[in-house]
Protein backbone atom coordinates (compact mmCIF):
# COMPACT_ATOMS: atom_id res chain seq x y z
CA UNK A 1 0.00 0.00 0.00
CA UNK A 2 1.09 3.20 -0.78
CA UNK A 3 0.69 6.07 1.62
CA UNK A 4 1.68 9.84 0.72
CA UNK A 5 1.76 12.56 3.34
CA UNK A 6 1.21 15.79 1.77
CA UNK A 7 1.63 19.27 4.07
CA UNK A 8 3.34 22.67 4.19
CA UNK A 9 6.13 24.20 6.00
CA UNK A 10 7.95 27.34 7.29
CA UNK A 11 10.19 27.27 9.82
CA UNK A 12 9.44 23.52 11.44
CA UNK A 13 13.33 22.59 11.09
CA UNK A 14 13.82 20.99 14.57
CA UNK A 15 10.28 19.29 14.50
CA UNK A 16 10.72 17.37 11.27
CA UNK A 17 12.32 13.84 11.70
CA UNK A 18 9.50 13.29 14.70
CA UNK A 19 7.08 13.83 12.30
CA UNK A 20 8.66 11.97 9.24
CA UNK A 21 9.35 8.93 11.61
CA UNK A 22 6.22 8.77 13.37
CA UNK A 23 4.14 8.79 10.31
CA UNK A 24 6.80 5.90 9.16
CA UNK A 25 5.58 4.45 11.43
CA UNK A 26 1.90 4.38 10.88
CA UNK A 27 2.72 3.29 7.20
CA UNK A 28 3.26 6.37 5.11
CA UNK A 29 5.56 5.64 2.28
CA UNK A 30 6.17 8.99 0.32
CA UNK A 31 6.04 12.51 1.92
CA UNK A 32 5.48 15.40 -0.76
CA UNK A 33 6.86 18.66 1.46
CA UNK A 34 6.05 22.41 0.32
CA UNK A 35 7.72 25.19 1.64
CA UNK A 36 8.18 28.78 2.19
CA UNK A 37 10.34 31.53 3.34
CA UNK A 38 12.70 29.10 5.75
CA UNK A 39 15.08 30.72 7.51
CA UNK A 40 15.88 27.74 9.90
CA UNK A 41 16.93 25.04 7.57
CA UNK A 42 14.37 23.41 6.87
CA UNK A 43 13.96 22.99 3.40
CA UNK A 44 17.77 21.84 3.33
CA UNK A 45 16.56 19.20 5.86
CA UNK A 46 13.97 17.98 3.92
CA UNK A 47 16.42 17.60 0.65
CA UNK A 48 18.75 15.63 2.79
CA UNK A 49 15.44 13.52 3.69
CA UNK A 50 14.86 12.79 -0.13
CA UNK A 51 16.60 8.93 0.59
CA UNK A 52 13.18 7.85 2.91
CA UNK A 53 10.76 9.34 0.18
CA UNK A 54 10.87 12.95 0.77
CA UNK A 55 10.00 15.33 -1.89
CA UNK A 56 10.56 18.84 -1.32
CA UNK A 57 9.10 21.14 -3.59
CA UNK A 58 8.43 24.98 -3.27
CA UNK A 59 5.52 26.35 -2.28
CA UNK A 60 3.87 27.64 -5.67
CA UNK A 61 1.47 30.17 -4.01
CA UNK A 62 2.06 33.65 -5.14
CA UNK A 63 0.66 35.11 -1.43
CA UNK A 64 -2.72 34.44 -1.17
CA UNK A 65 -3.62 31.25 0.02
CA UNK A 66 -0.24 28.85 0.67
CA UNK A 67 -1.85 25.68 1.75
CA UNK A 68 -4.91 25.80 -1.41
CA UNK A 69 -2.29 26.34 -4.01
CA UNK A 70 0.20 23.42 -2.28
CA UNK A 71 -2.76 21.33 -2.98
CA UNK A 72 -3.78 21.99 -6.11
CA UNK A 73 -0.39 21.44 -7.32
CA UNK A 74 -0.11 18.05 -5.44
CA UNK A 75 -3.03 16.74 -7.51
CA UNK A 76 -1.35 16.47 -10.50
CA UNK A 77 1.95 15.10 -8.32
CA UNK A 78 2.96 11.77 -9.38
CA UNK A 79 3.99 10.68 -5.81
CA UNK A 80 0.27 11.53 -4.88
CA UNK A 81 -1.86 10.19 -8.50
CA UNK A 82 0.45 6.78 -7.70
CA UNK A 83 -0.69 6.93 -3.75
CA UNK A 84 -3.51 4.49 -2.50
CA UNK A 85 -4.11 6.93 0.16
CA UNK A 86 -3.00 10.47 0.59
CA UNK A 87 -3.33 12.05 3.88
CA UNK A 88 -2.99 16.03 3.91
CA UNK A 89 -1.91 17.18 7.49
CA UNK A 90 0.16 19.31 8.98
CA UNK A 91 3.54 19.08 11.19
CA UNK A 92 2.07 19.35 14.27
CA UNK A 93 -0.48 17.08 13.88
CA UNK A 94 -0.07 13.47 14.76
CA UNK A 95 -2.57 10.40 13.73
CA UNK A 96 -3.07 8.62 16.82
CA UNK A 97 -4.66 5.23 15.69
CA UNK A 98 -5.85 3.13 18.24
CA UNK A 99 -7.08 -0.18 15.80
CA UNK A 100 -4.93 -3.44 15.56
CA UNK A 101 -1.33 -2.60 15.20
CA UNK A 102 -1.71 1.27 15.38
CA UNK A 103 -1.06 1.82 11.59
CA UNK A 104 -3.46 3.41 8.58
CA UNK A 105 -4.08 -0.10 7.02
CA UNK A 106 -4.73 -1.35 10.29
CA UNK A 107 -7.32 1.78 10.60
CA UNK A 108 -8.66 1.42 6.93
CA UNK A 109 -9.79 -2.02 7.83
CA UNK A 110 -11.42 -0.88 11.37
CA UNK A 111 -13.45 0.98 9.22
CA UNK A 112 -14.71 -1.58 6.49
CA UNK A 113 -12.03 0.30 3.49
CA UNK A 114 -14.50 3.36 2.80
CA UNK A 115 -12.96 5.72 0.36
CA UNK A 116 -12.56 8.76 2.97
CA UNK A 117 -12.18 8.42 6.67
CA UNK A 118 -12.23 11.80 8.40
CA UNK A 119 -10.77 11.71 12.10
CA UNK A 120 -11.85 14.44 14.67
CA UNK A 121 -9.00 16.59 16.13
CA UNK A 122 -8.33 16.57 19.89
CA UNK A 123 -6.10 19.56 20.48
CA UNK A 124 -3.45 19.02 23.22
CA UNK A 125 -2.47 22.23 25.87
CA UNK A 126 0.60 23.94 26.57
CA UNK A 127 0.27 22.49 30.11
CA UNK A 128 2.92 25.19 31.34
CA UNK A 129 5.64 24.27 29.46
CA UNK A 130 7.97 27.14 28.69
CA UNK A 131 10.82 26.09 27.29
CA UNK A 132 11.78 24.40 24.11
CA UNK A 133 13.29 21.05 24.31
CA UNK A 134 14.46 19.12 21.42
CA UNK A 135 12.93 15.92 22.37
CA UNK A 136 9.65 14.61 20.55
CA UNK A 137 6.40 16.64 21.33
CA UNK A 138 3.93 13.60 22.08
CA UNK A 139 6.15 13.01 25.23
CA UNK A 140 5.71 16.54 26.42
CA UNK A 141 2.34 17.16 26.00
CA UNK A 142 -0.47 14.49 27.56
CA UNK A 143 -3.52 16.82 28.57
CA UNK A 144 -5.87 17.98 26.28
CA UNK A 145 -10.06 19.24 26.00
CA UNK A 146 -12.43 16.83 26.52
CA UNK A 147 -12.14 14.93 23.37
CA UNK A 148 -16.14 14.89 22.61
CA UNK A 149 -16.40 18.90 22.91
CA UNK A 150 -14.19 22.30 22.24
CA UNK A 151 -15.11 25.04 23.52
CA UNK A 152 -19.06 25.64 23.17
CA UNK A 153 -19.40 23.19 20.84
CA UNK A 154 -19.92 19.80 20.01
CA UNK A 155 -18.60 19.91 16.87
CA UNK A 156 -14.71 19.46 15.70
CA UNK A 157 -12.62 19.73 13.03
CA UNK A 158 -11.22 16.81 11.03
CA UNK A 159 -8.62 15.61 8.98
CA UNK A 160 -9.19 13.05 6.11
CA UNK A 161 -7.26 9.95 4.31
CA UNK A 162 -8.68 10.20 0.87
CA UNK A 163 -8.50 6.66 -1.36
CA UNK A 164 -6.78 6.66 -4.37
CA UNK A 165 -10.84 5.79 -6.34
CA UNK A 166 -12.62 8.70 -4.09
CA UNK A 167 -14.58 10.91 -6.92
CA UNK A 168 -12.29 14.12 -6.10
CA UNK A 169 -13.08 17.69 -7.34
CA UNK A 170 -10.05 19.11 -5.42
CA UNK A 171 -8.28 18.21 -1.93
CA UNK A 172 -9.21 20.17 0.99
CA UNK A 173 -7.33 21.43 3.71
CA UNK A 174 -9.31 19.12 5.64
CA UNK A 175 -11.37 17.52 3.35
CA UNK A 176 -11.62 16.28 -0.30
CA UNK A 177 -14.70 17.57 -2.06
CA UNK A 178 -16.70 16.15 -4.85
CA UNK A 179 -18.97 18.01 -7.46
CA UNK A 180 -21.93 18.86 -6.14
CA UNK A 181 -23.62 17.61 -9.30
CA UNK A 182 -22.53 13.81 -8.67
CA UNK A 183 -25.40 11.84 -8.28
CA UNK A 184 -26.31 10.15 -5.08
CA UNK A 185 -25.69 6.74 -6.21
CA UNK A 186 -21.93 7.96 -6.67
CA UNK A 187 -21.50 9.30 -3.38
CA UNK A 188 -18.12 8.03 -2.07
CA UNK A 189 -18.46 5.88 1.32
CA UNK A 190 -16.67 7.93 4.03
CA UNK A 191 -16.31 7.36 7.36
CA UNK A 192 -15.52 9.12 10.55
CA UNK A 193 -12.94 7.59 13.15
CA UNK A 194 -14.86 4.96 14.60
CA UNK A 195 -15.95 3.63 11.31
CA UNK A 196 -19.42 5.51 10.75
CA UNK A 197 -21.01 7.22 7.90
CA UNK A 198 -20.50 11.11 8.16
CA UNK A 199 -23.16 13.26 8.70
CA UNK A 200 -24.68 13.46 5.34
CA UNK A 201 -24.30 17.53 5.37
CA UNK A 202 -20.71 17.52 6.07
CA UNK A 203 -20.81 14.64 3.05
CA UNK A 204 -21.99 17.06 0.69
CA UNK A 205 -20.69 20.33 2.09
CA UNK A 206 -24.32 21.54 2.27
CA UNK A 207 -23.45 24.14 5.64
CA UNK A 208 -20.60 26.51 4.62
CA UNK A 209 -19.46 26.91 8.02
CA UNK A 210 -19.21 23.15 8.80
CA UNK A 211 -17.76 21.52 5.60
CA UNK A 212 -14.49 20.74 7.71
CA UNK A 213 -16.38 19.77 10.78
CA UNK A 214 -19.02 17.13 12.62
CA UNK A 215 -20.07 16.20 15.99
CA UNK A 216 -16.95 14.72 17.71
CA UNK A 217 -18.79 12.43 20.28
CA UNK A 218 -18.34 9.13 19.78
CA UNK A 219 -15.98 9.61 16.70
CA UNK A 220 -12.85 8.41 17.92
CA UNK A 221 -13.27 4.34 18.35
CA UNK A 222 -10.39 3.82 16.11
CA UNK A 223 -8.68 7.31 15.76
CA UNK A 224 -8.20 10.52 16.65
CA UNK A 225 -5.78 13.65 15.49
CA UNK A 226 -3.44 14.84 18.54
CA UNK A 227 -2.98 18.42 17.67
CA UNK A 228 0.33 19.45 19.48
CA UNK A 229 -0.92 23.60 17.94
CA UNK A 230 0.62 25.48 20.71
CA UNK A 231 4.03 22.97 22.27
CA UNK A 232 6.21 24.83 24.08
CA UNK A 233 5.78 28.35 25.29
CA UNK A 234 8.87 29.13 23.75
CA UNK A 235 8.25 27.79 20.32
CA UNK A 236 4.68 29.31 20.28
CA UNK A 237 6.49 32.85 20.42
CA UNK A 238 8.10 31.75 17.27
CA UNK A 239 5.07 30.49 15.68
CA UNK A 240 3.38 33.76 16.01
CA UNK A 241 5.96 35.89 14.29
CA UNK A 242 6.34 33.51 11.82
CA UNK A 243 3.10 33.33 11.06
CA UNK A 244 0.14 31.36 9.65
CA UNK A 245 2.05 28.19 7.04
CA UNK A 246 -0.82 27.78 5.47
CA UNK A 247 -2.64 31.45 4.57
CA UNK A 248 -1.13 34.95 4.82
CA UNK A 249 -2.84 37.57 7.32
CA UNK A 250 -4.00 34.55 10.10
CA UNK A 251 -3.31 35.83 13.72
CA UNK A 252 -2.30 33.52 16.69
CA UNK A 253 -4.12 35.96 18.94
CA UNK A 254 -4.81 35.55 22.76
CA UNK A 255 -8.39 33.55 21.92
CA UNK A 256 -6.09 30.66 19.96
CA UNK A 257 -4.00 29.97 22.79
CA UNK A 258 -6.60 29.87 25.27
CA UNK A 259 -9.18 27.88 22.95
CA UNK A 260 -6.10 25.38 22.67
CA UNK A 261 -5.37 25.13 26.22
CA UNK A 262 -7.49 23.53 28.17
CA UNK A 263 -6.14 20.98 29.97
CA UNK A 264 -9.12 18.99 31.64
CA UNK A 265 -8.24 15.66 30.31
CA UNK A 266 -5.00 13.27 30.00
CA UNK A 267 -4.08 10.92 27.12
CA UNK A 268 -0.95 9.42 27.02
CA UNK A 269 -2.03 6.76 24.90
CA UNK A 270 0.23 7.85 21.98
CA UNK A 271 2.95 7.03 23.56
CA UNK A 272 2.85 3.92 23.46
CA UNK A 273 5.14 4.88 20.04
CA UNK A 274 8.12 6.06 21.63
CA UNK A 275 10.12 3.13 21.43
CA UNK A 276 9.57 2.61 18.04
CA UNK A 277 9.65 6.57 17.44
CA UNK A 278 13.10 6.67 19.36
CA UNK A 279 14.95 4.14 16.98
CA UNK A 280 13.24 5.84 13.47
CA UNK A 281 14.40 8.84 14.43
CA UNK A 282 18.13 7.69 15.05
CA UNK A 283 17.60 6.03 12.18
CA UNK A 284 16.77 9.35 10.29
CA UNK A 285 19.95 11.20 12.19
CA UNK A 286 22.18 8.55 10.74
CA UNK A 287 21.58 9.62 6.72
CA UNK A 288 24.21 11.67 5.32
CA UNK A 289 23.74 15.47 6.62
CA UNK A 290 20.85 14.72 8.45
CA UNK A 291 21.85 15.18 11.79
CA UNK A 292 23.89 18.10 11.26
CA UNK A 293 20.96 20.00 9.52
CA UNK A 294 18.61 19.16 12.34
CA UNK A 295 20.89 20.55 15.25
CA UNK A 296 21.60 23.53 13.23
CA UNK A 297 17.75 24.14 12.92
CA UNK A 298 17.31 23.65 16.49
CA UNK A 299 19.72 26.32 17.14
CA UNK A 300 18.38 28.76 14.67
CA UNK A 301 15.18 27.88 16.33
CA UNK A 302 16.64 28.89 19.74
CA UNK A 303 18.09 31.73 18.52
CA UNK A 304 14.82 32.99 17.23
CA UNK A 305 13.19 31.97 20.68
CA UNK A 306 15.81 34.63 22.03
CA UNK A 307 15.55 37.14 20.07
CA UNK A 308 11.77 37.50 20.55
CA UNK A 309 12.45 37.31 24.55
CA UNK A 310 14.58 40.11 24.17
CA UNK A 311 11.59 42.41 23.27
CA UNK A 312 9.84 44.00 25.70
CA UNK A 313 6.36 43.24 24.23
CA UNK A 314 7.27 39.52 23.46
CA UNK A 315 8.49 39.22 26.71
CA UNK A 316 5.24 41.11 28.15
CA UNK A 317 3.32 38.43 25.52
CA UNK A 318 4.86 35.31 26.96
CA UNK A 319 4.18 36.32 30.54
CA UNK A 320 0.62 37.03 29.84
CA UNK A 321 -0.26 33.93 28.02
CA UNK A 322 1.50 31.87 30.59
CA UNK A 323 -0.87 33.38 33.52
CA UNK A 324 -4.07 32.70 31.94
CA UNK A 325 -5.63 30.36 33.37
CA UNK A 326 -6.15 26.76 31.57
CA UNK A 327 -9.99 27.24 30.25
CA UNK A 328 -11.63 28.07 27.44
CA UNK A 329 -12.87 31.72 26.58
CA UNK A 330 -16.07 32.45 28.30
CA UNK A 331 -15.57 29.50 30.77
CA UNK A 332 -14.05 31.35 33.78
CA UNK A 333 -16.89 34.06 33.28
CA UNK A 334 -19.84 31.21 32.99
CA UNK A 335 -18.13 29.96 36.53
CA UNK A 336 -17.91 33.11 38.23
CA UNK A 337 -21.79 33.09 37.36
CA UNK A 338 -22.45 30.08 38.58
CA UNK A 339 -20.64 30.83 41.97
CA UNK A 340 -17.64 28.61 41.14
CA UNK A 341 -15.03 31.36 40.50
CA UNK A 342 -13.18 30.36 43.61
CA UNK A 343 -12.75 26.86 41.04
CA UNK A 344 -11.61 29.08 38.25
CA UNK A 345 -8.93 30.78 40.08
Amino acid sequence: MRICAVTCVKNEGPFLLEWVAYNRLLGVTDFLFYSNDCDDGTDALLDALAPVGVLHLPNPAQGRNYQMEALKDAARQQVVTGADWVWVADVDEFLNVRAGDHTIPALIDACGDPQAISVSFQFFANGGVTTFEDAPVIAQFCRSHNPDLWCDQSAIEVKTLVRRDFPLQYFGAHRPFFRKSLPAAKHPRWTDGSGRTVPAPFLTADRPRRMRKFPAAGARRFATLNHYALRALDSYLVKTERGDVNREGRIFDESYWQERNDTAWEDRSILRMLPALAEDIAELRALPGVARLHDLSVQAHRAKIGMLRAQPKVAARAAHLAALPALPPGEAELMARLGLAEGAA
